[in-house]
């Protein structure tokens, strides 16, 4: 294993263990048992370094939701939406720490033009992910209708997905109990799907 390999081991773990803010180059140097020159070499400085790490985390964790999604059985685009809900709901009492590494994190970014490109290129990585498997999904739904990851629609209806992760996760983080459930969050769907359509007429 190289030190880049190791700096990212190190990384994710004690992203985990003390928090992104708290993380020092020397806590990256000890845990990896590397240098501090192997750190600007490989990502350019220490936040560079996490926030590679958490990038590598978020896309093991897409990939995983991913898995569930696809595998489920069931029968529409929006069921398989409740799924990856349900799904990332049901994770995230073993990845509070991660999500707070991450907010952290985000917070910081904006006052560093690089990392906030950085986390920007991150997102546009998840999102391009997200719409392969939007297109693939309403394909399914339609098969004579071929879809593109690149549709403007497949993008927006991947954005629309990640931002309710997103703000499930916030929720979550905020007020666990009282945090909507996937269940709660299909039926509310459902509310504005009905509301969206025209009076029957009489």
């Amino acid at each position: 294993m190289g030190h880049r390999e190791q700096l990212l081991g190190a990384a994710r773990r004690l992203l985990e263990d003390k928090g992104y803010a708290h993380i020092t180059a020397r806590d990256l140097v000890a845990a990896s048992g590397t240098n501090l020159a192997s750190i600007g070499y490989h990502f350019g400085s220490k936040a560079g370094l996490l926030n590679a790490a958490i990038g590598e985390i978020f896309d093991e964790w897409t990939e995983q939701l991913a898995e569930i999604a696809m595998h489920a059985a069931v029968s529409t685009p929006v069921e398989r939406a409740h799924v990856t809900w349900s799904a990332l709901l049901d994770g995230l009492d073993s990845k509070r720490a991660l999500l707070l590494s991450f907010m952290e994190a985000f917070a910081q970014a904006d006052r560093t033009p690089e990392l906030r490109a950085q986390f920007a290129s991150q997102y546009q990585h998840i999102r391009e992910r997200v719409a392969e498997l939007v297109a693939t999904s309403l394909e399914g739904e339609s098969p004579e209708r071929a879809l593109s990851p690149d549709d403007p629609q497949v993008k927006a209806v991947a954005s629309f997905v990640i931002a309710v992760c997103d703000g499930l996760a916030m929720q979550w983080l905020l007020d666990p109990v009282n945090s909507p459930t996937g269940e709660e969050l299909l039926g509310g769907l459902g509310m504005l799907w009905a509301a969206s359509l025209p009076p029957r007429e009489s």
